[in-house]
Protein backbone atom coordinates (compact mmCIF):
# COMPACT_ATOMS: atom_id res chain seq x y z
CA UNK A 1 0.00 0.00 0.00
CA UNK A 2 2.88 2.34 0.79
CA UNK A 3 4.26 1.84 -2.74
CA UNK A 4 0.87 2.71 -4.26
CA UNK A 5 0.72 5.89 -2.19
CA UNK A 6 4.16 6.96 -3.37
CA UNK A 7 3.20 6.32 -6.99
CA UNK A 8 0.05 8.41 -6.52
CA UNK A 9 2.13 11.15 -4.91
CA UNK A 10 4.35 11.22 -8.01
CA UNK A 11 1.24 11.27 -10.24
CA UNK A 12 -0.06 14.22 -8.20
CA UNK A 13 3.19 16.05 -8.90
CA UNK A 14 2.79 15.46 -12.64
CA UNK A 15 -0.84 16.65 -12.44
CA UNK A 16 0.35 19.80 -10.63
CA UNK A 17 2.78 20.56 -13.46
CA UNK A 18 0.01 19.99 -16.01
CA UNK A 19 -2.25 22.32 -14.04
CA UNK A 20 0.41 25.05 -14.04
CA UNK A 21 0.95 24.63 -17.78
CA UNK A 22 -2.78 24.76 -18.46
CA UNK A 23 -3.16 27.86 -16.28
CA UNK A 24 -0.44 29.87 -18.00
CA UNK A 25 -1.51 28.62 -21.43
CA UNK A 26 -5.17 29.47 -20.65
CA UNK A 27 -6.06 25.90 -21.62
CA UNK A 28 -9.22 25.07 -19.66
CA UNK A 29 -9.40 21.60 -21.19
CA UNK A 30 -6.07 20.83 -19.49
CA UNK A 31 -6.67 22.68 -16.22
CA UNK A 32 -9.91 20.94 -15.35
CA UNK A 33 -8.82 17.27 -15.52
CA UNK A 34 -5.41 18.19 -14.10
CA UNK A 35 -7.03 19.79 -11.04
CA UNK A 36 -9.18 16.73 -10.41
CA UNK A 37 -6.22 14.36 -10.88
CA UNK A 38 -4.06 16.47 -8.57
CA UNK A 39 -6.66 16.23 -5.79
CA UNK A 40 -7.47 12.56 -6.41
CA UNK A 41 -3.90 11.29 -6.52
CA UNK A 42 -2.95 13.69 -3.74
CA UNK A 43 -5.71 12.32 -1.47
CA UNK A 44 -4.31 8.81 -1.92
CA UNK A 45 -0.64 9.76 -1.83
CA UNK A 46 -0.82 12.08 1.17
CA UNK A 47 -0.79 9.02 3.43
CA UNK A 48 2.86 8.48 2.48
CA UNK A 49 3.88 11.79 4.09
CA UNK A 50 3.77 11.41 7.91
CA UNK A 51 3.54 15.16 8.56
CA UNK A 52 0.22 15.46 6.72
CA UNK A 53 -1.10 11.88 6.85
CA UNK A 54 -3.80 12.91 9.36
CA UNK A 55 -5.38 15.16 6.72
CA UNK A 56 -6.19 12.34 4.28
CA UNK A 57 -9.91 12.40 5.03
CA UNK A 58 -9.99 16.17 4.56
CA UNK A 59 -8.13 15.70 1.26
CA UNK A 60 -10.94 13.44 0.04
CA UNK A 61 -13.52 16.08 0.92
CA UNK A 62 -11.52 18.69 -1.01
CA UNK A 63 -11.33 16.25 -3.93
CA UNK A 64 -15.11 15.90 -3.88
CA UNK A 65 -15.53 19.69 -3.89
CA UNK A 66 -13.09 20.22 -6.78
CA UNK A 67 -14.53 17.38 -8.88
CA UNK A 68 -18.08 18.64 -8.34
CA UNK A 69 -17.10 22.20 -9.27
CA UNK A 70 -15.34 21.05 -12.45
CA UNK A 71 -17.82 18.36 -13.56
CA UNK A 72 -21.10 19.20 -11.77
CA UNK A 73 -23.29 17.19 -14.14
CA UNK A 74 -21.55 13.97 -13.04
CA UNK A 75 -22.80 14.48 -9.46
CA UNK A 76 -26.38 15.52 -10.16
CA UNK A 77 -27.89 12.73 -12.22
CA UNK A 78 -26.95 9.27 -13.39
CA UNK A 79 -29.22 8.69 -16.33
CA UNK A 80 -32.72 9.45 -15.11
CA UNK A 81 -31.80 8.96 -11.43
CA UNK A 82 -31.43 12.16 -9.42
CA UNK A 83 -28.53 11.92 -6.96
CA UNK A 84 -30.21 14.65 -4.90
CA UNK A 85 -33.22 12.41 -4.25
CA UNK A 86 -34.59 13.18 -0.79
CA UNK A 87 -34.77 9.54 0.28
CA UNK A 88 -31.29 8.76 -0.99
CA UNK A 89 -29.84 11.72 0.92
CA UNK A 90 -31.72 10.57 4.03
CA UNK A 91 -30.36 7.03 3.68
CA UNK A 92 -26.79 8.26 3.20
CA UNK A 93 -26.98 10.61 6.19
CA UNK A 94 -28.44 7.82 8.33
CA UNK A 95 -25.51 5.64 7.29
CA UNK A 96 -23.14 8.42 8.38
CA UNK A 97 -24.91 8.77 11.71
CA UNK A 98 -24.92 5.00 12.20
CA UNK A 99 -21.15 5.09 11.75
CA UNK A 100 -21.04 7.81 14.38
CA UNK A 101 -23.17 5.67 16.69
CA UNK A 102 -20.87 2.66 16.23
CA UNK A 103 -18.10 4.74 17.79
CA UNK A 104 -20.34 5.59 20.76
CA UNK A 105 -21.34 3.46 23.72
CA UNK A 106 -24.10 3.43 26.31
CA UNK A 107 -21.35 4.12 28.82
CA UNK A 108 -20.85 7.53 27.19
CA UNK A 109 -24.06 8.65 28.87
CA UNK A 110 -22.81 7.75 32.35
CA UNK A 111 -20.21 10.53 32.59
CA UNK A 112 -22.66 13.09 33.98
CA UNK A 113 -21.82 12.18 37.56
CA UNK A 114 -18.17 13.19 37.22
CA UNK A 115 -18.46 15.88 34.52
CA UNK A 116 -21.85 17.48 35.23
CA UNK A 117 -20.60 21.06 35.48
CA UNK A 118 -18.47 20.76 32.36
CA UNK A 119 -21.35 19.21 30.41
CA UNK A 120 -23.70 22.05 31.33
CA UNK A 121 -21.13 24.66 30.37
CA UNK A 122 -20.34 22.82 27.12
CA UNK A 123 -23.99 22.51 26.11
CA UNK A 124 -24.77 26.12 27.05
CA UNK A 125 -21.82 27.44 25.03
CA UNK A 126 -22.51 25.15 22.09
CA UNK A 127 -26.16 26.08 21.66
CA UNK A 128 -25.65 29.83 22.22
CA UNK A 129 -22.27 30.86 20.81
CA UNK A 130 -22.49 29.07 17.47
CA UNK A 131 -26.09 29.94 16.47
CA UNK A 132 -25.65 33.58 17.51
CA UNK A 133 -22.30 33.84 15.74
CA UNK A 134 -23.94 32.34 12.65
CA UNK A 135 -26.67 34.98 12.83
CA UNK A 136 -24.08 37.75 13.22
CA UNK A 137 -22.15 36.53 10.18
CA UNK A 138 -25.28 36.54 8.03
CA UNK A 139 -25.78 40.21 8.95
CA UNK A 140 -22.13 41.14 8.29
CA UNK A 141 -21.80 39.36 4.94
CA UNK A 142 -25.40 39.93 3.81
CA UNK A 143 -25.89 36.48 2.29
CA UNK A 144 -29.04 35.51 0.41
CA UNK A 145 -31.77 34.31 2.82
CA UNK A 146 -31.46 30.58 2.15
CA UNK A 147 -27.65 30.57 2.27
CA UNK A 148 -27.83 32.63 5.47
CA UNK A 149 -30.27 30.11 6.93
CA UNK A 150 -27.74 27.37 6.17
CA UNK A 151 -25.08 29.16 8.22
CA UNK A 152 -27.45 29.47 11.16
CA UNK A 153 -28.44 25.82 10.69
CA UNK A 154 -24.91 24.44 10.95
CA UNK A 155 -24.40 26.65 14.00
CA UNK A 156 -27.55 25.20 15.57
CA UNK A 157 -26.63 21.53 15.06
CA UNK A 158 -25.06 19.30 17.68
CA UNK A 159 -21.35 18.53 17.81
CA UNK A 160 -20.08 15.49 15.95
CA UNK A 161 -17.57 12.77 16.76
CA UNK A 162 -14.82 14.80 15.08
CA UNK A 163 -14.65 16.74 18.34
CA UNK A 164 -13.92 13.52 20.25
CA UNK A 165 -11.06 12.73 17.87
CA UNK A 166 -9.55 16.21 18.25
CA UNK A 167 -9.86 16.06 22.06
CA UNK A 168 -8.11 12.70 22.04
CA UNK A 169 -5.30 14.04 19.83
CA UNK A 170 -4.95 17.11 22.07
CA UNK A 171 -4.79 14.91 25.20
CA UNK A 172 -7.63 16.89 26.77
CA UNK A 173 -10.62 15.63 28.80
CA UNK A 174 -11.95 12.80 26.64
CA UNK A 175 -14.64 11.70 29.13
CA UNK A 176 -16.11 15.22 29.12
CA UNK A 177 -15.95 15.40 25.32
CA UNK A 178 -17.79 12.12 24.79
CA UNK A 179 -20.46 13.04 27.34
CA UNK A 180 -21.07 16.50 25.84
CA UNK A 181 -21.35 14.98 22.35
CA UNK A 182 -23.84 12.40 23.60
CA UNK A 183 -25.97 14.98 25.42
CA UNK A 184 -25.85 17.47 22.54
CA UNK A 185 -27.05 14.71 20.22
CA UNK A 186 -30.02 13.98 22.51
CA UNK A 187 -30.84 17.70 22.83
CA UNK A 188 -30.64 18.46 19.10
CA UNK A 189 -34.17 17.29 18.11
CA UNK A 190 -35.62 20.00 20.35
CA UNK A 191 -32.99 22.75 20.48
CA UNK A 192 -32.08 22.86 16.78
CA UNK A 193 -35.68 23.53 15.60
CA UNK A 194 -36.13 26.09 18.41
CA UNK A 195 -32.99 27.97 17.39
CA UNK A 196 -33.86 27.82 13.70
CA UNK A 197 -37.36 29.12 14.39
CA UNK A 198 -36.02 32.00 16.49
CA UNK A 199 -33.01 32.98 14.39
CA UNK A 200 -33.84 31.88 10.83
CA UNK A 201 -37.64 31.98 10.86
CA UNK A 202 -37.66 35.19 8.81
CA UNK A 203 -35.26 33.74 6.21
CA UNK A 204 -36.96 30.45 5.33
CA UNK A 205 -40.11 28.66 6.43
CA UNK A 206 -39.39 26.56 9.52
CA UNK A 207 -41.92 23.90 10.44
CA UNK A 208 -40.96 23.12 14.02
CA UNK A 209 -42.58 19.68 14.38
CA UNK A 210 -41.47 18.56 10.92
CA UNK A 211 -37.86 19.57 11.59
CA UNK A 212 -37.90 17.87 14.97
CA UNK A 213 -39.17 14.66 13.40
CA UNK A 214 -36.55 14.87 10.63
CA UNK A 215 -33.75 15.24 13.19
CA UNK A 216 -35.06 12.21 15.04
CA UNK A 217 -34.95 10.25 11.77
CA UNK A 218 -31.55 11.62 10.76
CA UNK A 219 -29.74 11.44 14.11
CA UNK A 220 -31.48 9.53 16.88
CA UNK A 221 -32.81 6.62 14.80
CA UNK A 222 -29.44 5.45 13.34
CA UNK A 223 -27.53 6.19 16.55
CA UNK A 224 -30.21 4.25 18.46
CA UNK A 225 -29.63 1.26 16.18
CA UNK A 226 -25.90 1.43 16.87
CA UNK A 227 -26.44 1.71 20.64
CA UNK A 228 -28.71 -1.36 20.57
CA UNK A 229 -25.80 -3.21 18.97
CA UNK A 230 -23.55 -1.93 21.77
CA UNK A 231 -26.07 -3.14 24.38
CA UNK A 232 -26.23 -6.60 22.83
CA UNK A 233 -22.46 -6.96 23.08
CA UNK A 234 -22.74 -7.23 26.86
CA UNK A 235 -26.34 -8.39 27.34
CA UNK A 236 -26.91 -11.84 28.92
CA UNK A 237 -28.37 -14.54 26.72
CA UNK A 238 -32.01 -14.23 27.95
CA UNK A 239 -32.05 -10.49 27.23
CA UNK A 240 -30.53 -10.99 23.79
CA UNK A 241 -33.23 -13.56 23.07
CA UNK A 242 -35.92 -11.06 24.05
CA UNK A 243 -34.38 -8.45 21.75
CA UNK A 244 -34.42 -10.87 18.83
CA UNK A 245 -38.08 -11.72 19.49
CA UNK A 246 -38.95 -8.01 19.46
CA UNK A 247 -36.88 -7.59 16.28
CA UNK A 248 -38.92 -10.35 14.63
CA UNK A 249 -42.14 -8.57 15.59
CA UNK A 250 -40.67 -5.35 14.16
CA UNK A 251 -39.96 -7.13 10.88
CA UNK A 252 -43.57 -8.37 10.74
CA UNK A 253 -44.89 -4.84 11.38
CA UNK A 254 -42.74 -3.33 8.63
CA UNK A 255 -43.70 -6.10 6.22
CA UNK A 256 -47.40 -5.38 6.86
CA UNK A 257 -47.13 -1.68 5.91
CA UNK A 258 -47.01 -2.10 2.10
CA UNK A 259 -49.71 -4.79 2.26
CA UNK A 260 -52.51 -2.58 3.47
CA UNK A 261 -51.57 -1.43 6.97
CA UNK A 262 -50.35 1.97 5.81
CA UNK A 263 -53.49 2.41 3.70
CA UNK A 264 -55.52 1.89 6.89
CA UNK A 265 -53.44 4.59 8.58
CA UNK A 266 -54.01 7.01 5.68
CA UNK A 267 -57.76 6.42 5.82
CA UNK A 268 -58.11 6.97 9.56
CA UNK A 269 -55.44 9.46 10.70
CA UNK A 270 -54.63 13.10 10.02
CA UNK A 271 -51.27 14.38 8.74
CA UNK A 272 -49.81 14.97 12.20
CA UNK A 273 -50.64 11.43 13.29
CA UNK A 274 -49.22 10.03 10.03
CA UNK A 275 -45.99 11.94 10.63
CA UNK A 276 -45.74 10.43 14.11
CA UNK A 277 -46.43 6.96 12.71
CA UNK A 278 -43.73 7.51 10.08
CA UNK A 279 -41.17 8.31 12.78
CA UNK A 280 -42.40 5.31 14.77
CA UNK A 281 -41.80 3.18 11.68
CA UNK A 282 -38.24 4.47 11.46
CA UNK A 283 -37.70 3.59 15.12
CA UNK A 284 -39.03 0.10 14.49
CA UNK A 285 -36.65 -0.16 11.56
CA UNK A 286 -33.75 1.02 13.73
CA UNK A 287 -34.46 -1.70 16.27
CA UNK A 288 -34.46 -4.30 13.51
CA UNK A 289 -31.27 -2.94 11.93
CA UNK A 290 -29.49 -2.91 15.30
CA UNK A 291 -30.39 -6.54 15.97
CA UNK A 292 -29.49 -7.72 12.44
CA UNK A 293 -26.23 -5.79 12.48
CA UNK A 294 -25.28 -7.38 15.79
CA UNK A 295 -25.79 -10.81 14.26
CA UNK A 296 -23.49 -9.76 11.40
CA UNK A 297 -20.98 -8.54 13.97
CA UNK A 298 -21.02 -11.91 15.74
CA UNK A 299 -20.11 -13.59 12.45
CA UNK A 300 -17.65 -10.88 11.36
CA UNK A 301 -16.28 -9.13 14.46
CA UNK A 302 -14.10 -6.81 12.35
CA UNK A 303 -17.12 -5.23 10.64
CA UNK A 304 -17.18 -2.41 13.21
CA UNK A 305 -13.84 -1.19 11.88
CA UNK A 306 -15.22 -0.78 8.35
CA UNK A 307 -18.39 1.14 9.20
CA UNK A 308 -16.54 4.45 9.81
CA UNK A 309 -15.20 4.23 6.26
CA UNK A 310 -18.76 3.95 4.97
CA UNK A 311 -19.56 7.06 6.99
CA UNK A 312 -16.62 8.88 5.46
CA UNK A 313 -17.83 7.86 2.00
CA UNK A 314 -21.28 9.18 2.88
CA UNK A 315 -19.88 12.57 3.90
CA UNK A 316 -17.80 12.76 0.71
CA UNK A 317 -20.93 11.81 -1.29
CA UNK A 318 -23.24 14.52 -0.05
CA UNK A 319 -20.39 17.06 -0.08
CA UNK A 320 -19.96 16.37 -3.79
CA UNK A 321 -23.70 16.45 -4.50
CA UNK A 322 -24.22 19.63 -2.48
CA UNK A 323 -21.31 21.34 -4.22
CA UNK A 324 -22.55 20.31 -7.67
CA UNK A 325 -26.08 21.45 -6.90
CA UNK A 326 -24.91 24.79 -5.51
CA UNK A 327 -22.07 25.40 -7.98
CA UNK A 328 -23.42 28.71 -9.27
CA UNK A 329 -23.97 30.00 -5.75
CA UNK A 330 -20.47 28.91 -4.75
CA UNK A 331 -18.95 30.78 -7.69
CA UNK A 332 -20.67 33.92 -6.41
CA UNK A 333 -20.22 33.62 -2.64
CA UNK A 334 -17.73 30.77 -2.14
CA UNK A 335 -14.92 33.03 -0.88
CA UNK A 336 -17.24 34.86 1.51
CA UNK A 337 -18.59 31.54 2.77
CA UNK A 338 -15.07 30.32 3.42
CA UNK A 339 -14.24 33.52 5.32
CA UNK A 340 -17.43 33.05 7.32
CA UNK A 341 -16.46 29.44 8.11
CA UNK A 342 -13.05 30.52 9.42
CA UNK A 343 -14.58 33.22 11.65
CA UNK A 344 -17.43 30.97 12.84
CA UNK A 345 -15.12 28.09 13.66
CA UNK A 346 -12.50 30.32 15.31
CA UNK A 347 -15.16 32.03 17.43
CA UNK A 348 -16.29 28.61 18.66
CA UNK A 349 -12.78 27.71 19.81
CA UNK A 350 -12.19 31.13 21.36
CA UNK A 351 -15.45 31.54 23.26
CA UNK A 352 -15.67 27.85 24.14
CA UNK A 353 -12.27 28.00 25.83
CA UNK A 354 -12.46 31.37 27.55
CA UNK A 355 -16.06 31.11 28.72
CA UNK A 356 -15.18 27.74 30.26
CA UNK A 357 -12.25 29.31 32.05
CA UNK A 358 -14.49 32.16 33.19
CA UNK A 359 -16.92 29.65 34.72
CA UNK A 360 -14.15 27.85 36.58
CA UNK A 361 -13.23 24.84 34.42
CA UNK A 362 -9.61 23.69 34.39
CA UNK A 363 -7.49 24.21 31.26
CA UNK A 364 -7.85 20.64 30.02
CA UNK A 365 -11.65 20.72 30.29
CA UNK A 366 -11.74 24.19 28.72
CA UNK A 367 -9.79 22.88 25.74
CA UNK A 368 -12.35 20.12 25.47
CA UNK A 369 -15.26 22.56 25.48
CA UNK A 370 -13.48 24.62 22.81
CA UNK A 371 -13.58 21.63 20.46
CA UNK A 372 -17.16 20.75 21.41
CA UNK A 373 -18.29 24.30 20.61
CA UNK A 374 -16.16 24.90 17.53
CA UNK A 375 -16.86 21.64 15.68
CA UNK A 376 -20.38 21.15 14.33
CA UNK A 377 -22.18 18.12 12.87
CA UNK A 378 -22.02 18.94 9.16
CA UNK A 379 -23.72 15.67 8.25
CA UNK A 380 -26.78 16.59 10.25
CA UNK A 381 -26.94 20.04 8.61
CA UNK A 382 -26.63 18.55 5.13
CA UNK A 383 -29.27 15.94 5.89
CA UNK A 384 -31.75 18.57 7.07
CA UNK A 385 -31.06 20.71 4.01
CA UNK A 386 -31.66 17.66 1.81
CA UNK A 387 -34.99 16.84 3.44
CA UNK A 388 -36.02 20.48 2.90
CA UNK A 389 -35.18 20.12 -0.79
CA UNK A 390 -32.72 23.02 -0.47
CA UNK A 391 -29.38 21.25 -0.79
CA UNK A 392 -28.05 23.84 -3.25
CA UNK A 393 -28.66 26.77 -0.88
CA UNK A 394 -29.30 25.83 2.76
CA UNK A 395 -26.88 22.91 2.44
CA UNK A 396 -24.08 25.01 0.97
CA UNK A 397 -22.67 26.23 4.29
CA UNK A 398 -22.07 22.69 5.58
CA UNK A 399 -20.20 21.79 2.36
CA UNK A 400 -17.81 24.73 2.91
CA UNK A 401 -17.61 24.68 6.72
CA UNK A 402 -16.94 20.93 7.16
CA UNK A 403 -13.53 20.70 5.39
CA UNK A 404 -12.24 23.76 7.24
CA UNK A 405 -13.41 22.42 10.61
CA UNK A 406 -11.39 19.23 10.05
CA UNK A 407 -8.28 21.20 9.07
CA UNK A 408 -8.46 23.76 11.88
CA UNK A 409 -9.37 21.12 14.46
CA UNK A 410 -6.35 19.01 13.54
CA UNK A 411 -4.03 22.02 13.68
CA UNK A 412 -5.33 23.13 17.09
CA UNK A 413 -5.27 19.57 18.47
CA UNK A 414 -1.65 19.08 17.48
CA UNK A 415 -0.72 22.51 18.86
CA UNK A 416 -2.26 21.73 22.25
CA UNK A 417 -0.83 18.21 22.25
CA UNK A 418 2.67 19.69 22.16
CA UNK A 419 1.77 22.08 25.00
CA UNK A 420 0.17 20.00 27.78
CA UNK A 421 -2.02 21.92 30.22
CA UNK A 422 -0.47 22.58 33.61
CA UNK A 423 -3.38 20.87 35.34
CA UNK A 424 -3.25 17.79 33.07
CA UNK A 425 -2.58 14.84 35.32
CA UNK A 426 -4.48 12.02 33.67
CA UNK A 427 -3.66 10.61 30.26
CA UNK A 428 -6.74 10.01 28.13
CA UNK A 429 -7.50 6.37 27.43
CA UNK A 430 -6.58 4.92 24.06
CA UNK A 431 -9.54 4.87 21.72
CA UNK A 432 -10.10 3.66 18.19
CA UNK A 433 -9.91 6.17 15.34
CA UNK A 434 -13.21 7.93 14.82
CA UNK A 435 -14.60 10.16 12.15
Amino acid sequence: MEAVRKICLAAAGIAALALLYGFFASATHICQPAAVCLCLFGAIGIGAVPAVANYQYTAWIITAVVAAMVYPEAFLKWGSFDLRNKWLILAVVQMVMFGMGIQMSLRDFTGLGSTGKGVLIGLACHFTVMPLMGLLLTKVFNFDPEIAAGIILIGSCSSGLASNVMVYLARANLVLSVTVTAMATLAAPFLTPVLMKLLAGTLIQIKFINMMMEIIKIVLVPIGAALLHDYLKRAPAPQRRNVYIIALLCACYLAALPFGLYHIYESNFNKAALLSLEVFGFMIGAFLVGAVYHQLYRSLPKVDKFIPYLSMFGIVYFTAVTTAAGRENLLNVGLLLFMASVIHNGAGYFFGYWLSRLFGLDKNSSRTVAFEVGLQNGGMASGLAGTMGKLATVGLASAVFSPWMNISGSILANYWRKRPADDSTIEPPVVADKI
